[in-house]
């Protein structure tokens, strides 16, 4: 998990805002699937989710599920300009979170099964 300079910035500026963030991985539903930000203990983590990575020092979670198709890939935290989804702290800044991705390559592939 990474995140763009643009994504840490934004971090940053919520952090100062709210206090401690989390991230989790939107599946769909009424907010379409996006990775939503919100303030720390405000969403409850259950036991599908699984932790991917740390983004500007904020755990980033998704479903068990949805990790089943994303494992294979690089995933990249940006921001757009645009609405993002209505639960997420970015909406009033005018700027939304986006994940961007690609295939892990061979080598990483292997070195990756190589840690776990």
């Amino acid at each position: 998990m990474i995140a763009t300079e643009s994504a840490i910035t934004l971090i940053e500026r919520l952090r100062e805002k709210y206090g401690a963030l989390i991230f989790h991985q939107s599946g769909g539903c009424c907010d379409g699937s996006s990775p939503m930000c919100y303030p720390e203990g405000d969403l409850i983590i259950g036991e599908s989710d699984v932790l991917i990575g740390d983004v500007g020092d904020c755990p980033f979670y998704m479903s068990r599920s949805q990790f089943e198709y994303w494992q294979h890939t690089q995933i990249t935290l940006d921001v757009i300009k645009g609405r993002g989804g209505m639960f997420s702290l970015e909406g009033p800044e005018g700027l939304r979170f986006f994940i961007r991705s690609r295939l892990f390559t061979k080598a990483e592939s292997l070195m990756l099964s190589a840690t776990s």
